[in-house]
């Protein structure tokens, strides 16, 4: 057995990647670091160490080539006979309807489809080919974005039941190990090139293909196990800081959401700070906690007159009253004129509610299948009728908006603003804050909590009812199935329920 290979079995069995026969599904893409990856399991399986349950292949839909991709990770899991799984998903789109970065939806997707492969296999974990190349490229790349030791901490070699035995090998060594087996007539040992790694504005590649060869060759030729190990030493750090932080978050006697004062006070600042980052995720919801707004609480618990104050924060609101600093979640959250008139309504289609507090009615229901997209003056919208003279019908900047129905994810709801909502106005190139729409279209303030957002599952904006829809669900093209949603004022609301009754 080579060198390389005992190196990864050393790895495993010192981080206890993968157990004595486990079933192990190797996640391939083609390039080098990934085939690699699918040797070296295939030579734990010839051992014992493992058994190999497959190949599993993520097609993103990002470039021209992806379709050969997975055709050519097909073959080769053919010619080793080994089982294939593969998906794809348009991430383009994806990424669009969230309304986030191309990068952070591929993973989200990619992780979900390993999952699903593990579990189709049968599978105990899922491998993936990240090197210490990746490592080093990632601690950079989170210290010029700004990281404290969990973002320092970079890849971890495990992450539920996904592992990384090739962390402690260099791309360039897995490339001559390759070039190796392929000259002694191994099959499966060629990989492809991927054209968008020599994409410099894709911020990794400009760290990969500029920064880290500047350090390679202007400071430190051993750069990358530098900061592979810097990595390492912060992931230790960071585990240390977690422990150390949850006695700060579970002090006896206090309800759910409260941080003890005094507790706070004399910790060290590091744990204080990491105590309050720990406990404003949580009440976030999900939204982003950055270092201003923790340096905001943390001026409020140090404040000697601070007793009774509060912040208004993403998600959540921060107030300190007596000895504790209570934190509270979604409708004592926020701002809003009157956070109790908070509303959520479940909207079926067709359906309909009434607003609460305005009375006014939000409906949806099927254009059916004549719908046809408006063309200009001599366009029509089909069986919608008095739609053609609603040219605002597309952006949704009136009482009608139409609306891309494949993109809606799961069931619709109605409900009013929340703090940190978000979406993409037709046309702007860009989201944004929805305060900010409010003030742009001057939504007077006492008006902004009642006006309706028609939002999906996810919680995606669809309508802001009356002003705009997301751009993603802009309809486009006359083939593609839509949904109308209309916002009908309180009075004329009465009216059409009073002819319903005669």
């Amino acid at each position: 057995m080579s060198a390389l290979i005992h190196r990864v079995r050393q790895f495993i069995e010192r981080h206890h990647l993968i157990r004595a026969r486990a079933r192990v599904v190797a996640a391939v893409s083609g390039g080098s670091d990934s085939t690699a990856l699918l040797q070296i399991l295939r030579e734990l399986d010839g051992a014992g160490d493992l058994e190999l349950a497959g190949v599993a292949h993520f097609n993103h839909q990002l470039r021209p080539a992806a379709d050969d991709d997975e055709r050519f990770v097909a073959r080769v899991a053919a010619d080793l006979g080994l089982a294939y799984v593969v998906d794809r998903e348009a991430i383009a789109l994806r990424a669009a309807r969230d309304g986030r970065s191309i990068e952070d939806a591929a993973r989200t997707a990619r992780y979900e489809f390993l999952e699903r492969s593990r579990v189709q296999l049968n599978a105990d974990v899922v491998a993936v080919g990240h090197t210490r190349d990746d490592q080093a490229e990632t601690f950079l790349l989170r210290l010029v974005r700004g990281a404290g030791p969990r973002g320092l901490a970079g890849i971890h070699p495990r992450h539920g039941a996904v592992v990384r035995p090739l962390l402690e090998c260099r791309r360039q060594e897995l490339r001559a190990w390759l070039a190796r087996r392929h000259a002694e007539g191994h099959p499966g040992c060629q990989y492809l090139q991927d054209e968008t790694n020599d994409d410099v504005t894709i911020p990794r590649n400009r760290v990969r293909a500029e920064l880290l060869p500047l350090l390679v060759s202007r400071f430190n030729p051993a750069s990358v196990d530098v900061l592979a190990n810097e990595a390492e030493l912060q992931r230790d750090l960071w585990n240390w800081m977690e422990d150390a932080s949850s006695a700060l978050l579970s002090s006896p006697g206090l309800a759910a959401g409260a941080l003890d004062l005094e507790s706070l006070r004399r910790a060290s600042p590091a744990l204080r700070r990491l105590a309050i980052w720990r406990a404003m995720n949580a009440a976030s919801g999900g939204r982003p906690i950055t270092f201003d707004h923790v340096a905001c609480a943390i001026r409020l618990i140090e404040a000697e007159d601070g007793d009774g104050k509060a912040l208004d924060l993403p998600g959540h609101r921060l107030q300190r009253i007596g000895g504790q600093i209570v934190l509270t979640s979604g409708k004592g959250s926020r701002n809003l004129a009157n956070p109790a008139n908070l509303f959520r309504i479940p909207l079926s289609t067709p359906g309909e509610v009434v607003i609460p507090g305005t009375g006014d009615l939000v409906s949806v229901e099927h254009a059916g299948d004549a719908w046809m997209l408006s063309t200009g003056s001599t366009g029509s919208i089909g069986p919608l009728g008095a739609l053609e003279q609603e040219r605002c019908a597309t952006t949704g900047n009136g009482l009608v908006a139409c609306v891309r129905h494949d993109l809606v994810r799961g069931s619709l709801a109605v409900r009013n603003r929340r703090p940190g909502d978000r979406f993409r106005p037709v046309g702007l190139g860009g989201s944004k804050k929805l305060q900010d729409f409010f003030v742009d279209r001057k939504v007077a303030r006492h008006e902004r909590d009642s006006v309706p957002l028609v939002v999906d599952e996810t919680d995606h904006v669809i309508w802001v009812a009356g002003h705009g829809i997301d751009e993603a669900f802009q309809v486009t093209d006359a083939s593609q199935a839509v949904l109308v949603l209309r916002l009908t004022r309180a009075g004329q609301a009465r009216c059409k329920h009073a002819e319903d009754l005669s």
